[in-house]
């Protein structure tokens, strides 16, 4: 029967032959659906086996794809075994290339006659009449494409075994640890050092190890730049290197993070390392941010980085606001950054903000830019209810109101412009009752900063008064520190409670630092208690100013006064301790 079939096939298969030359060109989609065709497909279709079938789906191909693994296994071993036994080819290299090169693998099967199945024999048989280039194979299984080998391919050579120096070159990097998928990008990217002779790669490899890197590390920075084994070593990695150990940054942290994927220009990376300590990052600094942010430097080689400080330096940033950027930049992709200041940019400009505008947000507050990645234009005034000129005066006033706008967080409608107008008039009117100016700076500070309902703030400032302040000395503190009145009522009384029983001073003496009134209750505690007792040990003058004791900061606080007594420090710690445990 199956004999009968085969016979049956080809004289249709001859038919179908003799109709398409007597047309001289091949059936269209229309010739196909005539009569005559359409009795030859069904025919087909009707007798074939499963063989068959797939003559008519891709050939040998086809067949092999609806077999099991175990008959591709015994075709790739045909291969190994006509590349070790018969060509002579290490048995590691022989199953790398039969096993790693999939195209030429199958393109070779597309040209054998598989006869009753038996993959091997026929594979066997063709390979003894028709010997392939085993470049391809070998070209394939080192990680290269068809169309990347197709240039690189010798033009008078067919058989490995006839080029010595290749082979040589290839296995002292094998030897060395390269895994033998990369070294394709190697070969592409420098090509020349496959025509060293014997013992110069293997001696420019051990030159890399005597820069004191291991050979783990080595492996990496070869497998991603082979351009640096042509020539003398560069000496550009030699810089950065010595660089980066200056910095205290170790050469494990170099390993981790180097990827044989990707492709390192070291005389880029340098440069950007360069250019950082021109800045002013110490080596201290500048070993911190690295090891903080990797991708500043190794992302592109640095020329992301390059890009940000090109985006800064356009807007006019000066030198002292790029150097602020890079010691407090974020916890988020370099890439991301600098997409999300595009973003940001791009939005200032779609609300139609002035470029000066633009300018001096970019770069006074390019940290927040940054960090926010923003929903479009029209979704932030959609949820807003509000129109551009709105947004762009919201920013200009605050622009950290953007970080409200940010994807995937709920933007909230503005307050009814009503409701503000009544608000702002309430406002008004409790700070003309104290003798402010309508329209006055001082009183357009206070309302900007004033935050609570009317009431509220009439009850805040008598509590102010019921605790031994006059009226006037309170008006006279709000023009100061209108910001003062943001606290409630129970607060403000805890807060003065502890000044003058707790501390000792007399409330007047908030007059001359009326702010003193917003600081934390341990704020005030710690240093007015470390100057008492810096006071009693005769280690600074005795009648420092609360505001010059106050308005510092911690750090300068710490080195002009604490540190002005061998054991300031000590108790300074012991009492902060104390204090912030209640």
């Amino acid at each position: 029967m199956n004999s009968l079939q085969k016979t049956r096939i080809r004289d249709v298969l001859k038919w179908v032959a003799l109709c398409w030359t007597q047309n001289n060109s091949r059936p269209s989609k229309s010739n196909l659906s005539s009569s005559g065709s359409y009795y030859v497909l069904r025919h087909l279709r009707l007798c074939s086996t499963e063989r068959d079938f797939s003559l008519k789906n891709g050939g040998n191909l086809g067949f092999l794809a609806r077999k099991s693994r175990a008959v591709r296994r015994e075709a790739q071993a045909a291969l190994l075994e006509y590349l070790h036994s018969t060509r002579g080819l290490q048995f590691m290299d022989a199953e790398n290339m039969s096993k790693n090169s999939p195209e030429f693998f199958d393109g070779l099967l597309r040209r054998i006659d598989i006869d009753n199945a038996d993959v091997s024999r026929s594979l066997t048989r063709f390979l003894r009449y028709h010997p392939i280039n085993e470049f391809e194979p070998f070209f394939e299984s080192i990680g290269l494409k068809s169309s990347e080998y197709s240039q690189l391919l010798p033009r008078n050579l067919m058989f490995l075994n006839d080029d010595l120096l290749l082979l040589e070159n290839y296995y002292v990097l094998c030897n060395y640890g390269i895994a033998r998928n990369k070294i394709g990008k190697i070969y592409k990217e420098a090509t020349e050092i496959f025509g060293y002779d014997y013992g110069v790669l293997q001696s420019k490899l051990q030159s890399f190890q005597g820069l004191g890197l291991k050979q783990s590390l080595v492996v990496k920075i070869i497998a991603s730049s082979p351009y640096l084994l042509r020539g003398n070593m560069n000496e550009k990695i030699v810089k950065i290197l010595h660089k980066l150990k200056n910095a205290g940054i170790r050469i494990d942290w170099l390993e981790e993070h180097i990827s044989e994927e990707n492709s390192y220009n070291w005389k880029c990376m340098l440069e950007l390392v360069c250019l950082l300590s021109e800045l002013g990052l110490s080596e201290d600094e500048l070993g911190k941010l690295i090891v903080q942010h990797p991708d500043l430097l190794l992302e592109c080689s640095g020329l992301v980085t390059f890009r940000l400080f090109g985006f800064l330096l356009k807007f006019g940033s000066m030198k002292t606001e790029v150097q602020n950027v890079f010691l407090q930049f974020p916890q988020i992709p370099i890439v991301k950054f600098i997409n999300n200041l595009y973003q940001c940019h791009e939005f200032l400009i779609e609300i139609g903000m002035p470029v000066q505008d633009i300018c001096m947000i970019i770069r006074s507050y390019s940290l927040v830019l940054g960090s926010c990645e923003l929903k479009k234009v029209r979704s932030v005034m959609g949820a807003l209810n509000c129109g551009k000129s709105r947004l762009g005066q919201m920013i200009k006033e605050d622009p950290n109101v953007l970080k409200k706008w940010i994807l995937g967080r709920r933007v909230d409608r503005l307050p009814d412009p009503s409701r503000v107008l009544k608000v702002r008039e309430i406002k008004t009117d409790f700070l003309s009752s104290l003798g402010f100016i309508e329209k006055s700076k001082e009183m357009e500070r206070a309302i900007k900063g004033f935050r609570g309902k009317g009431v509220e703030l009439q009850e805040r400032f008598d509590c102010l008064v019921n605790n031994g302040l006059s009226r006037e000395e309170v008006i006279s503190m709000l023009k100061i520190s209108p910001q003062i009145l943001n606290q409630t009522k129970d607060i403000i009384e805890t807060k003065l409670n502890h000044f003058v029983k707790e501390l000792g001073y007399p409330v007047t003496d908030l007059l001359t630092h009326p702010p003193l009134v917003s600081y934390t209750i341990e704020r005030v505690k710690l240093r007015l208690l470390t100057y008492k007792w810096l006071k009693d040990e005769k280690a600074v003058r005795p009648k420092l100013s609360l505001s010059t004791l106050m308005s510092c900061s911690e750090k300068i606080f710490v080195r002009l006064y604490v540190n002005s007594h061998p054991r300031g420090l000590e108790f300074w710690e012991r009492l902060k301790a104390k204090i912030y445990s209640k």
